[in-house]
C-alpha cells in the first residue's frame, strides 16, 4: 500500500544485503515474548508442509496446505510470499481449519499475469479455489491481499463464505493515504526499516519474534523486481479508485470482519472505520497499540476473535 516507485534491485538482493541487520535484530533477547504452542497432535506444521502446485485455468499456482476442518484461505500482501505468514499463526488456525496459503501472480511457482491488477489477482485466486474444490471457503486477506479479497467477494460471491479484511483499504479513492515516511521505509529494501512499519515503536520483541519465526521455512525466495513494480502499480490504481470493482464494497454479501491495529503506520485507522462502514453489516475489531502486522503482534487475542467470527470453537 504505497505510492512511489521501488528501487531497481531484486528483492533477493535486498534480502541478502539486509541479512546481517536481521540477524542483529534476532540476537536481542526475546524475554517477555510468548512462544507459540506446538501444532495440534496429528497436524503437520506449515513450515514443513510441501509446496504444491495447482493447475488452474489461470495457470499454475504454488501453495501450501495444513490442517483439517472448514477451509480458510489466506491471501498475502504487497511484496510478500506465502512464507511471510508466521508459522505459529497458520498452525494455530490449522487446529480448526484446512488452511491454504499461496503465492500471488508471478511469485514463486505461481504463473505471472500480464497487465497485473487487483481484479486480475482476484480472478487467479478464484481459479485456485475452483481447482482445489473449495466451494465456499472463508477468506482472509492482509494489506494488498485484503484488496484482492474484496474484489474476490464482489466478483465471485459464491466462493466466499466469510471475509476477513486485515489492515487494508477500500478502493474508492477516498482512503487516507499512506504516510510518506512509512511508504519510504517499506520501499527501502532494508529488513529493519520494513519491520519498523509492520510493528510500532516499542514493540521490538514482537518484531524479533516474527522475523525469527520466518526462518523456520526452508529455502529463501522472494518477489522479483518486475513483479514488485507491477504489484505497486496495481495497488496505486486501487487506492486511486481506478478499479471499478473497488467501488462495490456495498455489494459484498459475505459476513465480514474488518481488523487492524490502532497504530498501523501504513494504514491509518480511519481507513478501517471507512471500510467497515462500506461493507454491509461488517464487524470492526481494532487492537490497541498494534501495527500493520497486528495478526502476529496480537495473535493471542486475534486468533480467538477470528475463530469466533468464523464459527469454530477456539
Amino acid at each position: 500500500m504505497v505510492a512511489s516507485k521501488p528501487r531497481h534491485r531484486s528483492r533477493r538482493a535486498r534480502l541478502q544485503l539486509s541479512f546481517a541487520a536481521v540477524m542483529a535484530l534476532l540476537t536481542g533477547p526475546l524475554a517477555g515474548v510468548a512462544t507459540a504452542a506446538p501444532s495440534p497432535s496429528g497436524t503437520v506444521d506449515v513450515a514443513s508442509a510441501p509446496v504444491l502446485v495447482a493447475k488452474t485455468t489461470a495457470g499454475p499456482v504454488g501453495y501450501r496446505e495444513v490442517g483439517d476442518g472448514t477451509p480458510l484461505v489466506l491471501i498475502m500482501g504487497f511484496d510478500g510470499t506465502m512464507d511471510d505468514w508466521s508459522p505459529s499463526f497458520v498452525d494455530a488456525l490449522a487446529a480448526n481449519h484446512r488452511v491454504i496459503v499461496f503465492d500471488n501472480a508471478g511469485v514463486g511457482k505461481t504463473a505471472p499475469i500480464s497487465d497485473l491488477s487487483i481484479e486480475a489477482m482476484a480472478g487467479q485466486t478464484s481459479a485456485l479455489l475452483s481447482a482445489l474444490g473449495l466451494a465456499h471457503p472463508a477468506v482472509l486477506g492482509w494489506s494488498m491481499g485484503g484488496m484482492i479479497a474484496q474484489a474476490l467477494a464482489v466478483l465471485h460471491p459464491a466462493q466466499v463464505d466469510r471475509l476477513v479484511l486485515a489492515a487494508t483499504q477500500a478502493g474508492t479513492g477516498k482512503a487516507a493515504p499512506v504516510p510518506p515516511a512509512a511508504q519510504a521505509a517499506l520501499l527501502s529494501g532494508g529488513a529493519l526499516a520494513v519491520l519498523s512499519v509492520l510493528f510500532p515503536p516499542g514493540h521490538a520483541a514482537a518484531a524479533r519474534a516474527y522475523a525469527l519465526s520466518l526462518l523456520q521455512y526452508p529455502g529463501l525466495y522472494g518477489v522479483t523486481e518486475p513483479v514488485r513494480a507491477a504489484q505497486l502499480s496495481a495497488v496505486e490504481a486501487w487506492l486511486a479508485g481506478q478499479d471499478e470493482v473497488g467501488h462495490n464494497d456495498g455489494a459484498i454479501a459475505a459476513p465480514t470482519l474488518v481488523a487492524d491495529g490502532t497504530s498501523d503506520a501504513l494504514d491509518p485507522v480511519a481507513n478501517d472505520h471507512q471500510l467497515a462502514g462500506l461493507v454491509p453489516r461488517a464487524q470492526l475489531a481494532l487492537y490497541t497499540g498494534a501495527g500493520h502486522a497486528f495478526w502476529s503482534q496480537d495473535q493471542a487475542e486475534f486468533v480467538p476473535r477470528l475463530e469466533s467470527f468464523l464459527g469454530a470453537s477456539a
